[in-house]
């Protein structure tokens, strides 16, 4: 495949077969995606329809992958460099005979033929043969121009040596290997880097592991990947690749995660914790329970998912195609206008003229434009995934590119979606007496509060008493008396008292205790800053409080601060009540804050965020938040590192973190820059040389391009834009490099 029209021509092939129901077409890749009905039509149909359309069939990716698929690309690849190195030890001393004058027994035309001919056999007829399949199929591409360009110049040798038609001076051999040798060496190059693209997704595919060791009966017994199942116990050794998906059930260790998340620094992964398959176990034995198999793996998930969008296209590449549609008939038209305006009109010599003429054949270049887009977007998307970014569509990165207000979700998303004790007071009494008594009594309840109060005193060091008739109070509070092992009271701190309370201002009230006014003053303080306040009473007399409130993540205000610098307005959206929106809010500096919205009208305020003009992103948890990532023009799910698959968002960031939405819209606009620039060079390098192939310059500058020059431009500009693409291999995000 060699420009857009292969795609065109390939995608109605395929389209025309029944059964099939849509066709993806990556020029980049030269792969097919085909969704079809395997009752009403076989593969085998659909290899001999891109065979009859002039394309060869390579076979699907299973079989590619294979050993005997990977020798055919490379024999592919060798006979292309074979070519174009014999058409250059052929060419170049051919071109040298013309200009050094030599006495031999025969003429030089004659000798130029005998040298020439086989070496342009050998180098022309895939060309040739390509363009002969293009035309049965009545699909004028450029391998029928190149055919007519480097056909014309050696039929016009031919004639000009037995003097038939045209005289002796129509000598092209050098012209027409050249020609055929820097054609075929531009397709070696683009066809070598356009290999490249995709070597994102084969390390992706190489981290799986194809044996595992699994525990059955007691026994260490390695067997292969495909064989592993559900529930399998597995062990892992320190060195060794993780075989699946699995939660750890005995060991700790650090796991090199970073194939997976993009993160080079290792996690620590202890029981109850997950492990995905691919990553690396550092330091220590792990063993671990397998949670999902083959498919169902991130890994697999992360790959499918690059494929899928590999595949797709972003809206800027219907500028290339439109151009492209028009590419060969204008460039034909331009070819032979410029032979009429220089033979018939200026006068010029008809060696001229048919040099104009084939230059401008051969110089013109569609796949330049046709693989402007493909190349780009299948190396950004593949750089995304091993950065832990996952762009599902390619229209996702023009659209990315767009927007101007950013939606966040609060709980789960700006936060961690748990309260945390944030403060602690004491009234005459020790602060850490306080989280002990009261830890002491919520150790009792199962309420999220009470297990963030005992969490932190457990942090702490502080000692937790048990305590015994524990009572929940209407859901205003709880009581309990704290006791010894002795079943006497137990002294804490220098607390002597045993009931203790613990609620609301509410159940204070009801309970007549009072609230000195210092106590009411700091209450009320830390309410305002949308924090949840426990009093605690012991012996119906306040002696502390305790504030809860669930944190920011460590990067929201830098991630906040980020968007801003990119002109971002950020909306902030939660069912929390106002006051304590506004709270979090004001840490971030978000000025727009919609808060008390229930899940299901987050996608009733996105659509009237864009009835008022703006393109909206949505940044959610991808689950409680599907439907306003849905409604969203670009849908950020946050992934947990362990469940990918998250359907509703169009950009997917696999590590739960914030600056990753700054890094996947950096990303994109990296892509889309790449994108703009190859096409700017794709459109410059056509609009600056056809002219000049033409003769523009010629009648003042006295400057043209030979045909064999013009053919190895050709070929340059293909592999250009392709390594132009490739530079994004490289690239790093800004606010990757930022640390957390």
């Amino acid at each position: 495949m060699t420009c857009a029209h292969c795609v065109n021509t390939l995608t109605k092939a395929l389209e025309k077969l029944e059964g099939v129901s849509s066709v993806k077409i990556n020029l980049g890749t030269e792969k097919a995606y085909i969704t079809y009905n395997s009752s009403l039509i076989a593969i085998s149909e659909m290899k001999k329809a891109i065979e009859q359309t002039g394309y060869q069939y390579l076979g699907t990716e299973q079989e590619q992958a294979t050993d005997a698929g990977q020798k055919e690309k490379q024999a592919n690849l060798r006979k292309k460099r074979n070519r174009f190195i014999i058409g250059l030890a052929v060419g170049i001393p051919l071109f040298i005979l013309m200009y050094v004058p030599l006495k031999l027994p025969i003429p030089i035309s004659y000798l130029m033929m005998i040298i020439s001919t086989p070496a342009f056999i050998y180098i022309s007829h895939p060309i040739f043969l390509a363009g002969w399949r293009a035309l049965k199929s009545r699909n004028l591409n450029m391998d029928v121009m190149y055919s007519m360009g480097i056909g014309v110049a050696f039929i016009s040798s031919l004639l000009g040596t037995f003097e038939i038609v045209l005289s002796g001076e129509f000598l092209f051999y050098e012209t027409a290997v050249l020609l055929a040798a820097f054609l075929t060496m531009g397709r070696y190059l683009e066809a070598k880097a356009k290999g490249k693209t995709s070597e994102a997704i084969k390390k992706l595919a190489g981290l799986q592991p194809n044996t595992a060791i699994v525990i059955r009966d007691n026994e260490q017994t390695e067997i292969p990947i495909s064989d592993l199942q559900l529930n399998d116990i597995f062990l892992v050794k320190p060195g060794s690749k993780v075989p699946v998906d699995g939660s750890v059930v005995e060991g700790q260790s650090y796991v090199d995660e970073s194939m997976i998340t993009g993160e080079p620094v290792p996690a620590l992964r202890k029981k109850a914790d997950d492990i995905v398959g691919g990553t690396i176990n550092k330091n220590s034995i792990l063993k671990a329970k397998a949670t999902r198999i083959g498919k169902d793996t991130v890994l697999s998930q992360i790959i499918n998912l690059v494929k899928e969008a590999q595949a797709s296209s972003p809206p800027i590449q219907t500028i290339a195609d439109k151009a492209v549609s028009y590419f060969i008939p204008a460039v034909l038209s331009i070819a032979v206008i410029t032979f009429i305006i220089w033979y018939f009109i200026s006068g010029s010599s008809l060696l001229f003229s048919l040099t104009c003429l084939i230059s401008v054949i051969v110089i013109a270049c569609p796949c330049a434009l046709g693989l402007a887009t493909p190349t780009a977007v299948t190396v950004g998307l593949g750089r995304g995934a091993e950065l832990g970014i996952l762009i599902k569509a390619g229209e996702a990165l023009e659209v990315s590119n767009k927007i101007n207000t950013i939606v966040f979700d609060k709980t789960g998303t700006l936060t961690h979606g748990k309260p945390e004790v944030t403060d602690v007071v004491g009234f005459g009494t020790d602060e850490n007496a306080v989280l002990g008594l009261a830890a002491s009594v919520e150790n009792n309840s199962q309420h999220p509060l009470a297990q963030a109060i005992v969490q932190k005193a457990k942090q702490k060091g502080i000692s937790i008493e048990s305590s015994e008739k524990f009572d929940t109070l209407g859901g205003k509070g709880v009581r309990a008396v704290v006791r010894g092992p002795s079943g006497e009271t137990k002294p804490l701190g220098n607390l002597n008292k045993s009931e203790i309370l613990i609620g609301n201002i509410t159940l204070f009230k009801e309970q007549n205790i009072v609230c000195p006014g210092d106590v009411e003053q700091k209450r009320l303080e830390l309410a305002d800053q949308g924090k949840t306040v426990a009093l605690i009473a012991r012996d119906s007399k306040t002696c502390g409080a305790i504030a809860l409130a669930d944190t920011l993540k460590d990067s929201a205000e830098k991630m906040a601060e980020e968007l801003k610098k990119m002109g971002l307005d950020i909306v902030m959206i939660t069912g929390d009540s106002e006051k304590t929106a506004k709270a979090i809010a004001g840490r971030l500096g978000i000025e727009t804050i919609l808060a008390e919205v229930l899940p299901q009208e987050k996608a009733q305020q996105v659509k009237k965020l864009q009835e008022n003009g703006r393109i909206v992103a949505f940044v959610g948890d991808g689950i409680n938040d599907a439907p306003a990532l849905s409604q969203a023009d670009v849908g950020i799910a946050l992934g947990s590192g362990t469940d990918v698959a998250i359907e509703s968002g169009q950009i997917v960031l696999v590590k739960d973190r914030l600056m990753d939405v700054v890094a996947a819209l950096q990303l994109s606009k990296k892509v889309m820059s790449k994108i703009k620039q190859n096409l700017f060079w794709a459109f410059a390098y056509n609009t600056a040389l056809i002219p000049l192939a033409a003769g523009l310059l010629y009648p003042i500058f006295r400057i043209t391009f030979k045909p064999e020059f013009a053919g190895l431009a050709m070929a340059l500009s293909s592999a250009t834009i392709v390594y132009l693409s490739l530079l994004l291999k490289k690239y790093v995000p800004p606010a990757k490099k930022e640390k957390e």
